[in-house]
């Protein structure tokens, strides 16, 4: 039917630890649909997992607590857990198919999770982490590595496994990159230069290949075609927006959807025509049937950059790490003149005592 599903965070059970002393809001951090769209999955900031059944109708299942915060979370294909990646480095397994059962861990970092993937196959998860790295482990024995996607210069802000390339990995980060990767082998295959800028969203389309993506805190969309058999992403196209945009996602007949922080209109719909993608339609809200929107935390909204606290601080403290050398070399010297001061003085005054008196 037409009718509007709502769901209220605000009005689902908390958490009772006795503590009182870590309460959240009730923004949401991270969520996902199943590839089928039978199950749609939340995780908000008062550490909540809600899952969420959407056919026949749309309905709550459960509500679960996660040990800390999460970044990130994906359903596997087979549409039987939920994979939950956490700002501690950790990431944990929910049953779908038993919606009460606590988690499982599966695997960890030393460093905090920004984004989580699954291969076509569930065969692989693949992990993203703040220290540059790019973890490729088996799904089923998360404890065996396949191998490390190494060459991001900063933090690995979103990764995507290419949906008709099940052996390719995109990868977007701080140091304003875009690679290609075959990442069982942990092989760079291609990379992009894009802005002074971090990329906040990607998406694939699986009909023409093309990549989109929208930088963070900059209200520009990128469009890059997937050559397969070159193994190169080729520049397509710029998109520029007149408001920050928020979120974007292919539909399956390929044309792109644009959010936008624009009351007006914040739905933008543009479709690739001759080679170039133009804007086809702009529909308030109100004229939509069916459409799900997760709005920006208010942290985000007007924010300069959501990615910002994630570069790591670089101190260039030679010449002070140089002067205190230097203090450390004088006051050892004079401490051994002082000793052999000290020494001589002694041997003169025994010298002296021990002189035959006439």
């Amino acid at each position: 039917d037409e009718s509007l599903f709502v769901y209220d965070c605000s009005s689902a059970e908390k958490q009772q630890d006795g503590k009182g002393t870590d309460k959240g809001s009730d923004d949401i951090l991270a969520f996902a649909f199943s590839p089928s769209g039978d199950y749609f999955a939340l995780t908000d900031n008062n550490k909540r997992l809600i899952l969420f059944r959407t056919k026949p109708s749309w309905e709550c299942v459960s509500v679960r607590f996660v040990n800390r915060r999460c970044t990130s979370l994906v359903v596997t294909a087979a549409e039987d857990k939920i994979f939950v990646a956490d700002k501690s480095g950790d990431v944990y397994s929910y049953s779908i198919t038993e919606p009460q059962a606590d988690g499982k861990l599966e695997l960890g970092h030393v460093s905090l999770l920004l984004d989580v993937a699954l291969s076509p196959d569930d065969r692989y998860i693949l992990t993203a982490d703040r220290d540059e790295k790019i973890r490729v482990s088996l799904t089923k024995a998360p404890y065996s590595i396949v191998s490390y996607c190494m060459g991001h210069r900063e933090f690995v802000s979103k990764i995507l496994v290419i949906p008709n390339c099940p052996d390719l990995l995109l990868s977007t980060s701080g140091d304003s990159t875009l690679r290609l990767w075959e990442y069982k082998s942990g092989e760079e295959v291609h990379c992009c230069q894009l802005s002074k800028y971090t990329v906040s969203r990607i998406t694939y389309c699986c009909q023409g290949g093309y990549v989109a993506i929208l930088c963070d805190s900059i209200p520009t969309v990128y469009i890059f075609q997937l050559d397969a058999t070159a193994q190169q992403l080729v520049y397509k196209q710029q998109i520029p927006l007149k408001h920050k945009g928020w979120d974007i996602a292919f539909e399956e007949t390929g044309d792109l959807w644009i959010l936008q922080e624009d009351k007006e209109a914040p739905l933008l719909l543009y479709r690739a025509c001759d080679g170039q993608w133009k804007e086809v339609s702009v529909r308030p809200l109100g004229e939509l049937t069916a459409v799900f929107l997760l709005c920006p935390t208010a942290g985000f909204v007007g924010a300069e950059s959501y990615y910002s606290h994630l570069y790591k601080a670089s101190f260039d403290n030679m010449d002070e790490y140089l002067q205190r050398k230097e203090e450390r070399l004088q006051q050892q010297k004079k401490k051994k003149q002082d000793l052999q001061h000290g020494s001589s003085g002694q041997a003169k005054k025994k010298m002296k005592t021990e002189e035959p008196s006439l």
